[in-house]
């Protein structure tokens, strides 16, 4: 499968002042498979550690941090010589080995020169839970879910793709037909990689939410492995509610929806241990559309998304037959699944999402982004149905703000004074330009 990421690493391969990379996403999003594949295509040889299944490695760096000795170590398991700038040296599951972490200090020390990568599907848990962290001494990015781009590609779209590249809006709305019949696949396949490629492969839509109920019940199975049984029921609710939450017309986060009488107390740390996973993503509320954006975050009111869109279908069991064939995807699920796709699409571009509500929350702004040049508000719309005052209104009241607005709906391109409107394929090329 094609992955944008790839592009990233191969800079970071070619970076003279590169450190040691740390690969953070949630468990199966694809990043032994992108690292192990980033290796192969192109260093001479790749050297891959699994932290968590291979004995000697978990007592590796227990004794000391000579790097001599633990290449040798790594020589010994791998059956690979280590070279600096012919092998890519990759510590899989790195938070199972003790001491592992901080030695990437040496190695960025010691060795800059020898390519390391490292990785773990819960690391963001153990950096969480104060893990001794190389502070300056490693490079990070963060990986995601398949993207609606990458989705075509493994399709087979290669044409489609180029063609949202480009931003061809002319000929997008020629082809509009058939990029929603292929966004409407999306919305129930979503993109975690094994999942796609079950799709690919078979195109049998029962074994697509096999393989994503298979990938829940490995989360909720983490859960009780790493967590106290308190907290893992704490969580677990947290996880189950989510569907709930975003059924509603205001997203935001509502603890009583939990349980009667519930409390942010009792449940942050459940929220924080799934946004630390990468299985769910936070979004807060701004008090003001102005940059920095974080200056203005409201830390009590959010709203919170799980990773990926088909895990959520399977979580709400979703039917196949309202997401691909009838509208039902795009008007009675009220606008979940869209907000969910659009904030997939957004977080996969190194963005940080916001909303933005009134006080009183009668008017809102699904969300808020910065890019490099500006602050974008965002308005979601499911249909070409695309009536709203929040948007417009906000922009009126604040012309010092200098606001140009963006609606993503599933009408074609239009360009006005005071906003964009383009269609729910489009969002990555638009927003990759602002």
């Amino acid at each position: 499968m094609q992955r944008t990421i790839l592009q990233s690493l191969i800079r970071w391969q070619h970076d003279e002042q590169r450190k040691p990379l740390i690969l953070l996403g949630a468990r199966q999003v694809g990043k032994t498979w992108m690292m192990t594949h980033f290796g192969k295509t192109c260093f001479d040889r790749v050297a891959y550690v699994n932290c968590d299944s291979e004995p000697l490695a978990k007592h590796m760096f227990e004794e000391d941090y000579d790097l001599e000795r633990i290449l040798l170590v790594v020589q010994a398991i791998t059956g690979v010589h280590v070279e600096a700038g012919h092998t890519l040296l990759i510590f899989d599951e790195i938070q199972e080995a003790p001491r592992a972490l901080h030695s990437l200090k040496y190695f960025q020390e010691q060795m800059p020169c020898l390519h390391v990568m490292a990785a773990g599907s819960l690391l963001g848990i153990t950096i969480g839970q104060g893990e001794s962290w190389p502070v300056g001494k490693v490079n990070i990015m963060h990986m995601h879910p398949m993207t609606f781009m990458e989705f075509l590609l493994a399709l087979g779209e290669q044409t489609l793709h180029d063609i949202l590249l480009r931003c061809d809006w002319t000929t997008m709305q020629v082809l509009h037909t058939k990029l929603i019949s292929l966004l409407r696949q999306y919305y129930f396949v979503g993109g975690m990689p094994e999942v796609v490629q079950t799709f690919v492969d078979t195109h049998d839509l029962r074994k697509v939410r096999e393989r994503q109920q298979e990938i829940i019940d490995i989360y909720r199975r983490d859960i009780s492995k790493h967590t106290s049984p308190t907290e893992s029921m704490r969580i677990g609710m947290v996880l189950r509610s989510l569907p709930s939450q975003l059924a509603r017309e205001n997203k935001k986060f509502i603890y009583s929806t939990l349980k009667r009488g519930a409390r942010a107390a009792d449940y942050e740390l459940a929220i924080q241990w799934l946004v630390e996973a990468g299985i769910a993503y936070k979004v807060s509320r701004v008090r003001d559309i102005q940059m920095p954006l974080s200056f203005y975050e409201d830390l009590a009111a959010f709203k919170l998304f799980l990773l990926d869109c088909g895990l959520l279908g399977c979580m709400a069991d979703a039917p196949a037959s309202q997401m691909i064939v009838a509208d039902n995807v795009f008007r009675e699920f009220k606008g979940a699944f869209t907000e969910q796709m659009v904030l997939q699409q957004l977080v996969a571009m190194d963005l940080k999402p916001f909303y933005w509500s009134s006080d009183n929350s009668s008017a809102e702004i699904d969300f808020v982004i910065q890019t490099s040049c500006r602050v974008i508000p965002i308005e979601v719309k499911a249909e070409t149905n695309v009536r709203s005052k929040s948007l417009s209104t906000y922009i009126a009241q604040h012309p010092e703000a200098h606001l140009h607005g963006l609606r993503i709906s599933m009408m074609g391109y239009e360009k006005q004074d005071w906003m964009d409107n383009i269609p729910l394929y489009g969002i990555i090329p638009y927003v990759s330009l602002q």
